[in-house]
């Protein structure tokens, strides 16, 4: 009997069962039922894969098909070519509504998050992605592009409920803390001129500023990003909160020599005659909305040959000072060569493959700062119910006439997802997940008990299921070539999950290429 038990433990536990971690190939992968495709009599596809999703080898071989499971599958399987040991680069920009949010995966498996949204959707995407946080989940880094509440309030469930297993290295934030004033135009801390221009001259730039801030509790009572930043230090999950700026020159442990390089283009700190760090006031005297946007933390990612900018909330001041900055020239150009010259020692600073479109693609932009970055394709984050019509007509025609190629491309969550995100009847969805709840506590059989859990989940599924799976733009590089796609709706072909574009190099640069581009004669 002994003997029995202990063969049945080591059988249980065999690592030669445990699944090998593998990933999908370029540009995607299909998973089937048995070894071979239709045409050679293989059974129907489960499961499409993008490049760099994950899949587990299990094994054996059979006439160059291997035995693999995935994050939806139990058991399939894929030709062995159509699979890679190697980790991509990964940036998932998420449909949160109205707002930034995005993940980044490095090829070391290092988890970032930029920006988080207004409402729940990042945390529910999140607990989709990382399933439900069931075991800890570090993530090396969350940058708080600037202090608005459609780009961090989606954070705050990971501070506040201590039951997210989510443990933070460092929040990076812009510099910029609200406070409570009188007047909203000292809501941002105290202002001095110098000349004409105005300036912000409290710049949180440390944990040890900010800890002093929040001490005085009248000081910031009732503003809410003081007070999620108070929750993420009381939660005792995050190591440090501090501010990211051009003179940090690159994120932490993304330098010009690792692996990935993570520049940091912005905000620029100009300081006074006493070495004191000060904002440049951008808009009117009274107006908090444009100095806070202006001086979103501005990312320029690097991996191989391809290159990403994430950019917050820019805007016309704001481009203008990073493109005077950065180049050294004065700004704006006087005649066509000045602006040529302008240009060509911009894009040596800001051009890249793929861009986020600045502020959900509102039309406060510089043409210039768009030429200069010169993208191939453009990621728009905005929301299907928002009162400022995010993308602008006139920012998507200028993004295609200062983008690379014959048909460049440009991408919007809120058109990759096309079911409403909106719940109908919130109260009815609440009494169904209180009973729902109550039937797994009232349980008094095991079998009962899994019964009401079953129903608990599928209740969960319903309301995870389109942030969890579509309206996300995925872009994945091996820093070479880059897909980016998002998940298609109504497919029937669980061979053709997919919307899939590919980046790839011809002459050294990275080029898409249409099956419907005319030939040139």
């Amino acid at each position: 009997m002994a003997t029995k038990t202990a063969k049945k433990k080591a059988t249980k536990s065999s690592p030669a069962d445990a699944p090998v971690r593998h990933f999908a190939g370029y540009p995607a992968t299909v998973v089937f039922a048995e070894p071979g495709t239709k045409k050679e009599g293989g059974k129907t596809a489960l499961e499409q894969l993008l490049w760099g999703d994950y899949v587990g080898v299990r094994g054996p071989k059979k006439d160059g098909w291997v035995r693999v499971c995935t994050r939806h599958v139990k058991e399939g399987w894929v030709r062995e070519t159509e699979i890679q040991k190697d980790r991509l680069l990964e940036v998932i920009f998420v449909d949160i509504g109205q707002g930034d949010g995005s993940l980044v995966v490095t090829p070391d498996d290092k988890h970032i998050l930029v920006d988080a949204g207004q409402g729940d959707n990042f945390i529910r995407f999140l607990r989709w992605r990382y399933p439900k946080f069931a075991t800890r989940r570090d993530f090396e880094a969350i940058v708080i592009s600037h202090p608005d509440s459609d780009h961090y309030a989606g954070f705050s469930d990971l501070f506040t409920n201590n039951s997210v297993n989510v443990f933070v290295g460092t929040i990076y934030h812009n510099g910029i803390i609200e406070r409570a004033a009188k007047k909203k135009s000292d809501s941002l801390g105290p202002r001095a001129k110098d000349g004409d221009v105005l300036y912000l001259t409290d710049v949180v730039r440390d944990k040890a500023r900010l800890v002093e801030i929040l001490a005085d509790e009248t000081a910031w009572k009732k503003k809410n990003y003081p007070t999620m930043l108070k929750s993420a230090l009381d939660s005792q999950r995050v190591g440090d909160i501090r501010m990211l700026c051009e003179v940090d020159k690159h994120l932490p442990g993304y330098g010009p020599n690792d692996r990935v390089s993570i520049q940091v283009l912005g905000p620029i700190i100009e300081p006074d005659n006493n070495n004191t760090p000060r904002l440049r006031w951008f808009g009117s005297s009274s107006e908090t909305g444009p100095t806070k946007n202006g001086h979103s933390v501005v990312l320029r990612l690097q991996y191989g040959n391809v290159s990403m900018l994430l950019g917050g909330d820019l805007n016309i001041p704001a481009e203008k000072l990073l493109l005077g900055h950065h180049t050294g020239m004065k700004l704006p150009p006087t005649n066509e060569e000045e602006r040529r010259l302008v240009v060509e020692a911009a894009r040596k600073v800001f051009q890249v493959d793929i861009a986020k479109s600045c502020h959900h693609g509102s039309a406060d932009f510089s043409d210039l700062f768009l030429e200069a970055l010169n993208p191939i394709a453009t990621v728009i984050s905005s929301g299907d119910e928002e009162p400022h019509a995010h993308p602008r007509s006139d920012t998507l025609g200028t993004i295609g006439r200062f983008s690379r190629g014959a048909r460049p491309l440009i991408f919007s969550t809120e058109l990759s997802r096309s079911a409403s995100e909106a719940i109908k009847n919130p109260n009815l969805l609440q009494q169904k997940f209180r009973a729902a709840q109550q039937k797994i506590e009232k349980a008094e059989t095991d079998e009962a008990k899994k019964k009401a859990l079953d129903a608990f989940e599928k209740l969960v599924k319903t309301i995870q299921r389109s942030i969890g799976t579509y309206g996300a733009v995925n872009v994945r590089t091996d820093g070479k070539s880059v897909v980016i796609a998002y998940k298609i709706e109504t497919t029937t072909r669980k061979d053709k999950m997919w919307d899939i574009y590919k980046l790839e190099p011809e002459g050294g640069v990275l080029r898409f290429e249409s099956k419907h581009e005319e030939e040139e004669e």
